[in-house]
């Protein structure tokens, strides 16, 4: 019903997105220009998201900075890792692949995302 409003998604595409509580405050689903995008508010969700890509970028020249002072210091830099996965060799294709290293079910028990951080 009303499918042409809806661009002609299925029922299921329309609701992948919707929001669920208890997730990560890092899940897609809470990206604010996305929630603004799908009421309609258009502006405003054009402006909310050159505000996160801006973020976006600081945050990586920020990392780029610490590892070049670390280089010329000689000390050691941990570079950007992912909370809940970790970069291996797949043992069947041998390609590299973003395999789930565990934690995040754990911590959506407990409702505790102090590890995550503030990416909106």
């Amino acid at each position: 019903k009303h499918a042409e409003n809806m661009y002609y998604f299925s029922e299921l595409a329309l609701t992948l997105n919707a929001p669920e509580n208890g997730t990560a405050p890092t899940d897609s689903r809470w990206r604010p220009d996305q929630r603004l995008m799908e009421n309609g508010r258009w502006d405003e969700a054009n402006a909310e998201k050159q505000r996160l890509e801006e973020k976006q970028r600081l945050s990586r020249k920020r990392r780029e900075a610490e590892a070049a002072r670390a280089t010329e210091d000689g000390t050691p830099c941990d570079p950007y890792k992912p909370l809940w996965f970790e970069r291996r060799k797949d043992p069947v294709t041998q390609e590299l692949a973003h395999v789930y290293k565990g934690g995040y079910w754990e911590s959506k028990e407990k409702q505790d995302w102090s590890l995550c951080p503030d990416i909106f």
